[in-house]
């Protein structure tokens, strides 16, 4: 009669000398690994996942010969299909959510373009040509309409850490993934002039005067990312066990942060005061949201919400519909309304994590801030 034993640290199904099998975790990697012998000889493979009940039922489904391993004990060939499932299994999950959706987006769109069962290997410059191309025409991508050099950037550069990765990366038997990065030293196209709009003060205050018209939660959510300068994935998924009145200070969390960079930073009294003014219409519970959903208090608004508050915003407010003028040029406003303090101290505050980023795609200093420079200039005497 077969025998199954069940441990913390294992399982095993089968008889032994028949064909017993053993799933365990790998201590350095965590994914499960199924061991079984063959011909008196102890074989290993992964089954490259974290899933223990999966792991279980591979184990009984091998035993009872519904599964076999591969002959020899030699590992199937990495296909792109197989490579994109293993970084969204073990390198996904540890980014920040909205970085997770954007990687399974384009795994899925690179998988439709090159196909699942392509090597990675072979992949080389005429397949980033026509990945290009095609993204321009938009023959390809969720949206089914061209996009921008900047857009097919993004796109390009998440396909390059794959393989970066694949290529540092050993299987269980200690092999590469991927021998080499095929694509390696490839240019991207690059956007010269991107779109990246800084709200001026006016349309602030035209936006801040309708504000409680369209919702109370789109007037402290407007405050929050002007006072705050952080995006508004962030700011949207506050709760109020990250939020100190009495101090003024607001906790950033890592899972709901772009670069999965957490911090803490104090807030203006504008921001206390709508902070207040939120606290007031809330249960009082310290998980509850301070943006709680219309019609679930315990969840967060979501982004559809935030977005169609932003245009009905703008409407009420009279301003022209302008490409790029959204929740993020708040944060190019921030940047570049503290522009004379130390950058250090600018990283800080809005939560970014160079100041790379900061000068190349935030700041911008406006006429008032050159005219100003100019002035001070140092001439000689006389």
């Amino acid at each position: 009669m077969a025998r199954t034993k069940r441990s913390r640290r294992s399982y095993g199904a089968g008889e032994w000398g028949r064909n017993r099998v053993r799933v365990f975790p790998d201590p350095k990697t965590g994914l499960y690994q199924i061991e079984w012998r063959k011909n008196g000889r102890r074989l290993t493979r992964s089954l490259k996942h974290r899933d223990w009940r999966r792991a279980k039922r591979q184990a009984d489904e091998f035993a009872a010969g519904f599964a076999r391993p591969e002959p020899n004990g030699k590992p199937e060939p990495l296909t792109l299909g197989r490579l994109f499932e293993i970084y969204g299994e073990e390198v996904t999950p540890t980014k920040a959510e909205t970085s997770q959706r954007s990687d399974r987006a384009a795994a899925r769109m690179f998988l439709r373009f090159f196909g699942r069962g392509r090597s990675p290997a072979s992949l080389s410059q005429r397949d980033w040509d026509r990945f290009i191309r095609a993204r321009r025409a938009g023959s390809v991508g969720p949206s089914g309409r061209p996009v921008s050099d900047r857009t097919i950037e993004h796109d390009l550069k998440f396909l390059i850490a794959v393989l970066n990765w694949a290529a540092k990366s050993r299987d269980e038997r200690g092999e590469l993934l991927l021998a080499s990065n095929p694509l390696r030293g490839l240019r991207a196209p690059t956007e010269k002039n991107p779109t990246r709009v800084v709200l001026s003060e006016e349309e602030y205050q035209a936006l801040l005067g309708v504000s409680r018209q369209v919702d109370w939660r789109f007037h402290v959510a407007l405050v929050l990312a002007h006072e705050t300068g952080h995006r508004i994935g962030a700011i949207r998924q506050l709760r109020w066990s990250d939020i100190c009145l009495e101090s003024g200070v607001v906790r950033w969390r890592a899972e709901h942060e772009k670069t999965g960079y957490e911090h803490s930073t104090p807030v203006t009294t504008e921001a206390v005061a709508a902070l207040e003014e939120a606290r007031k219409k809330s249960s009082g519970h310290e998980d509850t949201p301070v943006l709680p959903a219309p019609t679930v208090a315990s969840k967060c608004a979501g982004r559809s919400l935030v977005r169609a508050w932003w245009y009905k915003a703008q409407g009420l407010a009279d301003l022209e519909p302008k490409r790029g003028r959204g929740w993020h040029s708040l944060r190019r406003k921030f940047a570049s309304d503290l522009m004379d303090q130390p950058l250090k101290v600018l990283c800080e505050l809005g939560g970014w994590k160079t100041a790379k980023t900061v000068l190349e795609c935030y700041q911008r200093a406006d006429e008032g801030q050159l005219r100003k420079a100019l002035e001070a200039r140092r001439r000689p005497r006389g």
